[in-house]
């Protein structure tokens, strides 16, 4: 008889099994035998948990988006912030270490590319950019008139994915994700200086 509590303990293996597999083995490569192997434990627990590999895939997408949430409300939470310092704290969710490690790049740009086919994927991204995108705006709009607001975020959730997308694909990621951070904070300041209020409020 399984332990109680074990559920969850066992999911996040095979959710960290998965992200280690589609590093190795790239997501085409991964299989429910790469994956039972890496997490240690047997295939007929992924069925019995997730039913499949195309459901462990959308869980793992579910995991990392869940871990960009986290990350950006522990950043917004334990402090009073204004809507310019909202904007940097968004800003550094998108480039935590978990978001730009290795497992994490290589599912994100996986999950990327299959997600013009696959609708249950397609989603998970629909969701992904809205939330990006909400996040930009809720702060902008506190700063800039309405259509500066929405001209801004669309530039600005642009600049996030198109330097996380260059630097995940560097071949020295790790500099160049440090360098995107800040180039995406600079964009927000040159912004604000050129047509809002940079002071906090």
């Amino acid at each position: 008889m399984p332990k109680v509590g074990m559920k969850p303990v066992r999911k996040q293996q095979l959710i960290d099994a998965t992200l280690e597999s589609v590093s190795q083995y790239g997501l085409q490569n991964t299989t429910i035998i790469t994956i039972s192997r890496i997490a240690g434990l047997s295939s007929g627990i992924i069925s019995h948990y997730f039913g499949g590999k195309q459901d462990l895939v959308e869980a793992t997408v579910k995991h990392l988006l869940e871990q960009l949430k986290s990350a950006l409300l522990e950043r917004i939470n334990q402090q009073k912030l204004c809507a310019s310092e909202r904007l940097g704290m968004i800003i550094e969710a998108n480039f935590t270490q978990l978001q730009r490690s290795a497992p994490a790049t290589k599912t994100w740009l996986s999950f990327w590319a299959q997600s013009m086919h696959q609708p249950g994927l397609a989603r998970l991204q629909h969701i992904n950019s809205k939330r990006l995108y909400s996040n930009l705006l809720f702060s902008f709009r506190q700063l800039l008139n309405d259509e500066h607001a929405v001209i801004a975020s669309q530039q600005t959730a642009a600049m996030i994915d198109g330097f996380w997308l260059r630097s995940a694909l560097s071949p020295r990621p790790e500099e160049k994700f440090k360098q995107a951070e800040q180039l995406c904070k600079k964009f927000i300041d040159d912004l604000l200086k050129q047509y809002g209020d940079v002071n906090c409020r």
